[in-house]
């Protein structure tokens, strides 16, 4: 038994994205096998922070809001934060510190403040944010658009002010590479965000792909019936999107390729799991002047048994991410569901379909070969459920949540 600590910007139920869900996985995982578990995480509403104990962990909850203009400041060390933090580390004296996304509440700061307390420190890298500003799509040619083996992702200091001009700091990527000097390992969660980071001057990266509890995503049938009469689903073919939905994952070439998939497959619908926010009502607004609203459905932002019923309901999955996506949750979702899934050749998606296996993966911003590789599963369905058989068994054996346990307190144990 070991006593760990957990950094990480948000958690459940407090989550703005997939990045917080999977670290709750992976800190449950570790309460499990009898590790005395401590989160340190943060929230914006006052009224939610404090310390709690749930299912076996300690959770400390640290008031942090601020403008994210200041971000590339802020990230580096908070002051609201940084004396919660020194005070819990000092309290807990942990042995291992794991590090998760750290780069807008808790600062990278705190890497500091856990080496300085003596702990073993270790950061996964869920994103490019140790080097970049946002997602990192700059090194896709726009003009001519095409699936690499070998991508150039090195991001000069130009590209960054001219992208980011008044949120940009000049000091911000070199005191990051200071603070990761006190780290014994970085796990980047692809193969592609790692070697994204080699190029970019980080380096003691270490592949550790995300995993999820396979059977947790097993379901009866009821719940999924139940699913489809509540959305008007019942007779039709489901392309489920699921996320943070924006431009950079794929919502507007998804909208335009599936308006060539209804000319082929008229019973089609494109189901949205994700925030009912403006860029969606964009995309419903799109699809009106088109006359395909009524092939478009929102659910708005799901979870538990409400979520896996939607993927049990869909017919395929999407993934047509315009970025390097470096290890999207909805393809090992899908997967764990039987699903097949059409993915992005950007990114860590290469690392987690087999294609013409368990699914294809495609060049999003052909939207026509977008659309024809759907409509090759749509209209098979002996193709899907083999696809979707494959692709179970390829979570089970290379993604599993207790396969990402075992890694990862290996590296605690052997560094």
């Amino acid at each position: 038994m070991m006593k760990i600590c957990i950094l990480t910007d948000d958690f459940p139920p407090y989550v703005k994205g997939g990045a917080g869900i999977v670290v709750a996985s992976l800190a449950s995982e570790l309460a499990k096998f009898g590790n005395e578990l401590t989160v340190i995480t943060t929230v914006q509403d006052r009224t939610q922070a404090g310390s709690f104990q749930e299912n076996g962990m300690r959770i400390e909850r640290i008031y942090s809001d601020y403008n994210q203009r200041w971000r590339s400041w802020r990230s580096l060390y908070n002051p609201v934060t940084t004396p919660a933090i020194k005070s819990i580390l000092t309290e807990v004296k942990p042995e291992i510190v794991h590090a998760h996304n750290v780069h807008y509440h808790l600062s990278y700061w705190a890497l500091h403040l856990a080496h300085k307390g003596g702990a073993r420190v270790f950061l996964t890298a869920h994103d490019a944010m140790l080097f970049h500003y946002g997602k990192l799509y700059g090194f896709i040619d726009q003009k001519n658009p095409e699936c690499r083996s070998i991508w150039n992702y090195r991001v000069s200091t130009w590209q960054q002010l001219r992208e980011y001009r008044f949120w940009y700091n000049p000091l911000r990527n070199f005191l990051i590479k200071q603070l990761l000097k006190d780290v014994n390992k970085i796990f980047a969660v692809s193969a592609a965000l790692k070697d994204a980071l080699s190029q970019n001057g980080i380096d003691n990266v270490e592949v550790i792909h995300n995993g999820i509890d396979v059977k947790m995503w097993d379901v009866p049938p009821e719940p999924t019936q139940e699913f489809m009469q509540k959305h008007g689903l019942e007779g039709k073919k489901i392309i489920l999107f699921g996320g943070r939905i924006s431009g950079l994952k794929g919502g507007d070439v998804m909208l335009i390729a599936l308006r060539d998939i209804l000319k082929v497959e008229p019973r089609t619908v494109l189901l949205l799991l994700g925030t009912h926010d403006a860029y969606v009502e964009k995309l419903e607004k799109q699809a009106t002047l088109w006359g395909i609203r009524d092939h478009l459905v929102s659910t708005g932002w799901l979870s538990g048994g409400e979520l896996r019923a939607a993927y049990h309901a869909a017919t395929l999955v999407v993934v047509p991410s315009l970025y390097l996506d470096p290890l999207p949750t909805v393809v090992l979702e899908a997967m764990a569901c039987g699903k097949p899934v059409v993915g992005s050749c950007f990114g860590g998606i290469q690392e987690m379909i087999i294609d013409g296996e368990t699914g294809f993966t495609v060049n999003p911003y052909n939207q026509q070969i977008l659309a024809d590789h759907i409509i090759k599963l749509l209209a098979n369905k002996e193709r899907r459920y083999v696809f979707g058989l494959a692709g179970r068994a390829r979570v089970e054996k290379e993604f599993s949540l207790n396969g990402w346990y075992k890694e990862t307190f290996a590296a605690y144990t052997e560094t």
